[in-house]
């Protein structure tokens, strides 16, 4: 498919956002959520440091800090020059700024993309208004991830930053779709009811899972805090000893038997057979499941958690790019048999 201009710039605002996903699944699993304590400066500066010797502590917003830490459960009196000195990580400084530095993409692709919209905005007002509504949740979430920074990683803002990367993920990917003359249709030999109705299910039940995974996340976060001597294993038994976590784990096997379903509907009802977009999220779906097994039966593996969260995103970019190639009305057949 050869994309025009507004399509070019929304598809690299997508994949600026997916790449951010995954940077945004580094930090989480190396610990470096409070790399940079402050925000939009880094220890004061807008250069990282790489030394705590550069950081003039003096400067630093000392009773911002001791508000977090009360927030966060810890005695705020404990919040001095020589504690931040001793948690001071110029590993974990630079991972978080270059979490910030992959925002920066996002934020530029997207008003690229709305400014282009303008030439839709008669026509086609859908494609301007989602243009619209994702620039205004680019600058949403920018507002959330600060918060992420001053809550001190509290879980409920950390599960709303990620929501809304789920809704921005949607209307990038529809304006990618919708931005040409005649946006992608597939064919169908029979009635389209079945096959949306299928696709439909599984992309609601993608959105379910990726909020609860992001809760799920929130603990093994806390795990980390409070089992810093633990082997990463150990949690394992903790968590199952959670509802989340085992509905989380369960809604896995309902997920992967309406992933199945979908796919062959779409092989048996497409005369040009399964596409690309279908083999891909048929292959995610059970490389989620493989990466979910891991880590309920092996270990809890920093990697696997990076590309559980990761391909999470990816395959909701592909089942909403499929929901939209379905047949516009239930019932339309699109091809005789």
């Amino acid at each position: 498919m050869k994309y025009n201009l507004f399509q070019k710039l929304a598809l690299a605002a997508l994949i600026s956002l997916l790449l951010l996903i995954f940077m945004g699944a580094t930090v989480r699993v190396t610990g470096a959520g409070m790399g940079c304590p402050d925000w939009p400066t880094c220890w004061g500066l807008l250069i990282p440091p790489t030394h705590v010797e550069q950081v003039d502590f003096n400067k630093l917003p000392i009773e911002k800090f001791r508000d977090k830490a009360e927030r966060m459960g810890r005695d705020p009196e404990s919040i001095t020059v020589d504690s931040l000195k001793n948690e001071f990580n110029p590993r974990h400084v630079w991972t978080e700024f270059m979490n910030r530095i992959c925002s920066l993409p996002v934020g530029f692709f997207t008003l690229a993309s709305f400014i282009a919209s303008f030439s839709f905005r008669k026509q086609r007002p859908a494609i301007f208004w989602l243009s619209f509504t994702s620039l205004l949740l680019v600058l949403a979430n920018a507002v959330m991830g600060a918060r992420v920074v001053y809550s001190g990683l509290a879980p409920g803002v950390i599960t709303t930053h990620l929501a809304l990367a789920m809704i921005l993920i949607c209307t990038l990917t529809y304006c990618i779709w919708a931005g040409c003359e005649q946006p992608t249709r597939l064919n169908l030999l029979t009635k389209s009811k079945p096959a949306f109705l299928t696709t439909l299910s599984l992309f609601i039940l993608i959105i379910i899972e990726g909020i609860t995974g992001a809760q799920i996340r929130e603990m093994t976060d806390e795990l980390a805090k409070s089992h810093l001597n633990s082997p990463r294993e150990t949690w394992i038994g903790e968590l199952e000893a959670s509802w989340l976590y085992l509905f989380h784990r369960s809604f896995s096997w309902l997920i992967l038997i309406l992933s199945i379903s979908a796919f062959w509907i779409a092989k048996k009802n497409q005369p040009q057979g399964a596409t690309a977009i279908q083999y891909g999220v048929l292959g995610i779906v059970f490389s989620q499941m493989l990466l979910g097994l891991i880590m309920a039966q092996i270990h809890i593996y920093s990697w696997v958690q990076l590309l559980h969260v990761g391909l999470a995103s990816i395959l909701l970019t592909l089942v909403f790019f499929w929901l939209l190639m379905l047949p516009k009305k239930f019932g339309e057949q699109t091809q005789k048999t």
